[in-house]
């Protein structure tokens, strides 16, 4: 049997893979793992008094923040959720429809003890997901997903649950100030307002779409909104980080200075500049970057990004003599390096952009709302400030319906990435990675001219597909 939890959480087609019995199972196992961990020092808001009304409960149980996507799927495991925390003895806090960060924010701001998320964050409509927080809203560490992981089996098996009664059940309270606690933080995050500046923002019918919007325009700016009516049903179709095309003509059509892209839970941010020409991860690390380092934030003159960071990244950071720091894919292994070193500003070229000062984890919002500030406060366009790095041509193909844990096993697909590499020489690069969140292996090639990167791909993803499929 595979391990549950993947680089962001537990993730599967909801009612399927993840059903209402599996979020309700997990969230049991949570609640004693962590509230295990956080037994000692838990804040005030754990020992008697709900945030905002002041209202006191019984006990000193701990207390958990629980938000969602606006996922169809979202409703029914929000319920079991909560019914599994409850029933451990967890009061739980019921923020609604947010995003992913601001569940994160919240968790840390309350003094709660955990914060769940259920997202799948940039997967279709029918998948769903469920996302951990630690107490002061950090990711969870292998370790103790491992050990929820194993709490859960071991109950799942047959071991009984210690389970409170009378007093010692946990109570539910919906908590409504989150909207508004979260967006005055990310305002507040801002160096400088965005008067003057026409922005467009699609929200990918997501759990941004009254928080992107509500935030740049109480910053100052003029906002045009796409992608902010989500149904349940809706929720990346089309539109948002996955799908810039929506926004690019927007953009164009609105006579915008940039356009933002979130993805379903808003921890990503993708742009367009004037033109319409995309602006990704990489690109924005890059001009982030500077603005710190120029307003002496950019602590150890260091930025964090994975390996899947564009080679054009590099050579720019290497130019502006910024020290660049790489780690494996997924946003958590940046934020661990970013932690280990006391590093500000990380993040992935998929738009995922940790600003440590103000977050725990990659935050769509903040990362469009600072990139704006950047074009307000120096008053050139976006396009001007994206040219500190030039891209490289880079094609990546994603392969389905494979067996990626065999990747690095195959014989014959080691001899072909050698091949490719020894073909390609100093100018380019090849990875192949498996997903951490779908079953697919991920072919990425680098090369100087985009035809020869597109060649290489193509023939990595058939050998790909005849060895793992």
């Amino acid at each position: 049997m595979g391990r549950l939890f993947g680089t962001d959480g537990v993730r599967g087609v909801a009612n399927a893979d993840l059903t209402a019995e599996l979020a309700l199972g997990l969230s049991v196992a949570a609640a004693h793992v962590l509230a295990e961990e956080e037994e000692s020092g838990r804040s005030p808001v754990g020992q008697g008094r709900w945030p905002g009304d002041g209202r006191a409960f019984e006990g000193r149980r701990p207390v958990a923040v629980v938000g969602r996507d606006p996922r169809a799927s979202g409703e029914f495991l929000e319920a079991a959720v909560v019914a599994g925390l409850a029933s451990a003895g967890v009061d739980v806090l019921r923020v609604g429809v947010l995003p992913t960060p601001a569940v994160a924010y919240l968790t840390g701001a309350l003094g709660a003890d955990l914060g769940v998320m259920l997202s799948a964050s940039h997967n279709p409509m029918p998948d769903n997901g469920i996302k951990f927080f630690a107490r002061g809203g950090h990711k969870l560490a292998d370790e103790l997903e491992d050990r929820i992981e194993e709490t859960y089996r071991g109950h799942a098996s047959g071991e009984p649950w210690d389970r409170p009664t009378g007093v010692g059940v946990g109570r539910v309270r919906d908590y409504g100030q989150g909207l508004e606690t979260y967006v005055d933080h990310l305002v507040g995050a801002l160096p400088n307002r965005l008067d003057g500046l026409k922005v467009v923002v699609d929200a990918a019918h997501g759990a941004a779409s009254r928080v992107s919007p509500e935030a740049f325009t109480r910053a100052g700016a003029e906002v045009i909104t796409i992608g902010a009516d989500p149904d349940g049903l809706n929720i990346n179709d089309q539109c948002g980080s996955t799908h810039l095309a929506a926004l690019r003509a927007a953009v164009v059509e609105h006579g915008a200075h940039l356009g933002v892209a979130h993805d379903g839970d808003a921890d990503r941010c993708l742009a367009v500049d004037a033109t319409g020409r995309e602006v990704d991860g990489d690109h924005i690390l890059a001009i982030l970057a500077l603005a710190m380092r120029e307003a002496g934030t950019l602590r150890e003159n260091t930025v964090v990004a994975t390996v899947m960071s564009n080679l054009g990244f590099k050579l720019a950071m290497e130019r502006e003599g910024i020290e660049m720091v790489q780690t494996a894919v997924g946003d958590r292994y940046v934020l661990e390096s970013m932690k280990a070193k006391g590093y500000a500003l990380g993040g992935e070229q998929s738009g995922h952009v940790i600003i440590l000062d103000h977050a725990t984890t990659g935050d769509g919002t903040l990362t469009g709302l600072m990139l704006a500030a950047r074009v307000a406060a120096t008053g050139r366009t976006l396009a001007e400030l994206a040219s500190v790095m030039e891209q490289l041509p880079q094609v990546l193909v994603n392969v389905p319906d494979v067996d990626k844990t065999r990747v690095g096993a195959e014989p014959e697909l080691t001899r072909a990435v050698q091949d490719a590499e020894r073909e390609l020489g100093t100018t380019g690069r090849v990875l192949l990675r498996p997903s951490g969140t779908e079953p697919l292996v991920r072919v990425m090639v680098e090369a100087a001219d985009i035809e020869h990167a597109r060649a290489v791909a193509g023939r990595l993803a058939d050998v790909v597909k005849s060895t793992l499929g």
